[in-house]
């Protein structure tokens, strides 16, 4: 869908796009989100297998994007569970994916 046939955002519209867009201007954050994209929902620990991550910087990825309002905590047991709950991080990674050649992903192992 044209912006052209919808008209002028919103100014609001427009920074809440260029926050969110701020937020997932890091590779290891997209990484994160592309991740729970296939899961649904993940602890920690499991994020920091998959990423290779320390547990530090997961977290802290994690708790900056939960603030933003792009994913959701929930507390099971010990553990904290994160998932997507803003559909835009999505779109903007199937953005990305889309306008990526073959060579840009890994093959699964």
């Amino acid at each position: 869908m044209s912006c052209i046939r919808q008209g002028k955002l919103k100014v609001e519209s427009l920074q809440k796009a260029a926050e969110t867009l701020k937020m997932l201007a890091h590779p290891q954050r997209l990484r994160l989100i592309e991740i729970l994209e296939r899961e649904t929902d993940m602890p920690v620990h499991v994020l920091m297998e998959k990423t290779g991550f320390p547990q530090a910087v997961v977290s802290q990825h994690l708790n900056q994007m939960r603030r933003v309002g792009l994913l959701t905590a929930e507390r099971r047991g010990k553990e904290m569970w994160y998932s997507i709950t803003d559909p835009r991080a999505l779109s903007i990674l199937n953005c990305i994916c889309t306008n990526c050649s073959d060579q840009d992903f890994e093959k699964d192992e």
